[in-house]
């Protein structure tokens, strides 16, 4: 067997030899640091999830009817008579919230090892707009069930492209294709989310990865391995290939992912309402506005944010604004960061504190948006005489700023932040 596969490799390869050129420049010749530790999982896994989305979304295409009549029942069809349908639903929904869920880790990596510094700033603006194209995926695709949360969402969503000065009403009328969300949304956000946003979505990964291979892997020290080469082979001293050795790495990490994926999948594809919402098991009712509308937690600490700046001569485009900026400000990373070390690990305080602020800021602000702000109340917090909407409300409003400053102030405190020395090898 293994002859016949070696004499088919030498038949393409004679035909098609850039096909072997690639694999040797990205898998076998491609060296990287052989210091990869636990958080350099989540490229990989980011992969695998985005082949979970693309194989499943095409078999749920094939019974689902972009119709405003007809999509809850297809929706319900698939669950209920088609064989296997229920499952593939169910991979799909929970592959939507482990793709931000590994897509987030993937950037706190970036934040922790400077990933985004000199010569790699191409490649986190390419990372960036894949995390954009990924939210407008993600938003699409979650008006096709046409639940109540997916109806009222996207009505909230669009109209506050609304409040755009100048070219807003004109906007959300374009993007919704009429007055309200009626079937002319349905069939543009359907086409949108089967076909354009998945090929630029696609295009930006070939291009995110070309991009990483032609100036190399960072690694947990920070280190450019390619400085030191070894005189004989020209490879680098601290690398090691991708193919055998990554490879095997990732699929181990692949194998443990896909066993929480499943466990998650078979006992808990709802889980608690974070991954598909109860309201959306409710078909859409323009009469009958859901008590509490929010988004699902991959979008919530943005929400947060719009919701805790105050309105403007009764317009929202402040917080509409608050929260485009929350989003485009981390394309500026590489250019924030003024400290003379890459990695935490050589670090100071200030950068080290400025980042667990965050990191917990981050956190809270996705909490505060899954719940009504009048949830405070539960805890108590009436015993000190305050409005329980306003206490909710000014926590979103703290944890906003501090979200802020941490890259506002970045230049100052990454500049002087006490960094220890780095060494010149790469480390265990």
């Amino acid at each position: 067997m293994s002859g016949r596969l070696m004499a088919l490799w030498d038949w393409i390869d004679a035909r098609m030899p850039s096909l072997a050129q690639e694999y040797r420049k990205h898998l076998a010749e491609y060296y990287a640091p052989k210091n990869f530790n636990f958080w350099y999982y989540f490229g990989s896994l980011a992969m695998l999830v985005l082949a979970i989305q693309i194989v499943t979304g095409i078999f749920l295409t094939m019974h689902y009817k972009p119709d405003a009549n007809l999509a809850f029942g297809s929706v319900e069809y698939i669950m209920r008579d088609v064989p296997g349908g229920w499952i593939i639903r169910y991979i799909h929904s929970t592959g939507a919230s482990a793709f931000f869920l590994v897509v987030y880790l993937h950037m706190f990596r970036g934040l922790i090892y400077g990933s985004y510094r000199q010569p790699r700033e191409l490649i986190w603006i390419f990372g960036m707009l894949i995390y954009l194209c990924l939210m407008g995926e993600a938003f699409m695709g979650y008006l096709l069930p046409w639940g109540q949360m997916s109806y009222w969402g996207a009505q909230v969503i669009v109209n506050l492209f609304g409040t755009i000065p100048f070219i807003g009403p004109d906007l959300a009328l374009w993007i919704r294709g009429d007055y309200v969300v009626s079937d002319a949304t349905l069939n543009r956000f359907f086409a949108m989310h089967v076909i354009a946003l998945p090929l630029a979505l696609l295009g930006l990964v070939v291009v995110h990865l070309l991009a990483l291979h032609d100036v190399g892997s960072n690694n947990p020290d920070g280190i450019e391995i390619k400085k030191n080469k070894d005189p004989k082979t020209g490879h680098p001293v601290d690398g090691i290939p991708f193919h055998p050795y990554y490879t095997v790495k990732d699929i181990v990490g692949a194998v443990v992912f896909l066993a929480v994926f499943c466990s998650v999948l078979f006992f808990a594809p709802e889980l608690g309402g974070y991954f598909l919402e109860y309201n959306n098991f409710i078909p859409a009712d323009p009469l009958k506005t859901p008590t509490h509308i929010a988004p699902l937690w991959y979008f919530t600490p943005f929400y947060t944010i719009l919701r805790a700046v105050p309105p403007l001569f009764n317009s929202q485009f402040p917080g509409v604004l608050a929260m485009g900026l929350s989003t485009m400000i981390l394309f500026f990373l590489p250019w924030l960061d003024r400290g003379t070390v890459k990695s935490i690990r050589y670090r100071g305080t200030l950068y080290k504190s400025w980042l667990a602020a965050f990191v917990i800021v981050f956190l809270l602000l996705g909490y505060l948006g899954t719940e009504p702000t009048t949830v405070w109340g539960q805890f108590g917090f009436d015993a000190f005489f305050l409005d329980t909407r306003e206490i909710a409300t000014w926590a979103g409003r703290v944890c906003t700023v501090i979200y802020f400053l941490f890259f506002f102030l970045m230049p100052w405190y990454t500049a002087r932040d006490a960094a220890r020395p780095v060494p010149e090898r790469v480390t265990p």
